[in-house]
Order: structure tokens, then sequence, then C-alpha cells
């Protein structure tokens, strides 16, 4: 057992409804690239293309092993709706017990 995990965080399209959000969450959990989800509304403020930005997006939050972290970075990033993507992740500390589970 290892003494970390990883943490992704990404968004998807304000306009995608709970279901498809919940789909596409849920087939990384199926692939056995993360452990975890949680998903959130949130209101986005960034700039594209030389123009202020405000959207609703979902944050998309994946916990996972250190196993199985490049391979769900290329799965995210493959299968994302985006054409430049957030894909951020960090190293976290945690209790051993949830590292464990996560492990698992």
């Amino acid at each position: 057992m290892g003494d970390e995990i990883w943490i992704i965080q990404t968004t998807l399209p304000g306009d995608w409804i709970e279901p498809v959000v919940g789909d596409w969450s849920s087939k990384i959990v199926q692939l056995n690239l993360a452990a975890c989800i949680h998903r959130s509304r949130i209101t986005s403020v960034y700039k594209w293309k030389n123009s202020l930005e405000s959207s609703e997006e979902w944050k998309i939050q994946i916990k996972t092993s250190k196993n199985n972290i490049d391979e769900l970075v290329k799965y995210v990033t493959s299968n994302h709706p985006y054409e430049t993507p957030e894909v951020t992740f960090w190293l976290s500390s945690s209790t051993k017990e949830y590292i464990r589970w996560v492990e698992e």
C-alpha cells in the first residue's frame, strides 16, 4: 500500500444534464481507473480566444491511485468534449484507510 492518492480535476459543459455527466463519470469508475468522482455545478470565469467568458460548468474531481494516474489522464484527455480541457492533477495525502480504499 502506498501513502498517497492522486486527484484529477476537470470541467464538463454546463448544458450537459446530470445523467450524461453521471454516465461520463461512472464509466471511469467502471473501468477501474478511479475509486471516486465528485461532481458539482459551478460558474467559471475565463479567457478564451481573447475574450472574457463566464459559463456554467460541471466541476469533476476524481480520486485515483498512483498506479492509475497516467492511464486516467490519457482517458480523460481523449474522452473530453472540450477543445482544450482543464486536466489538472496533484498528489494528496490522506488517511491510511482512505488510501487503502482508493487502491482497491
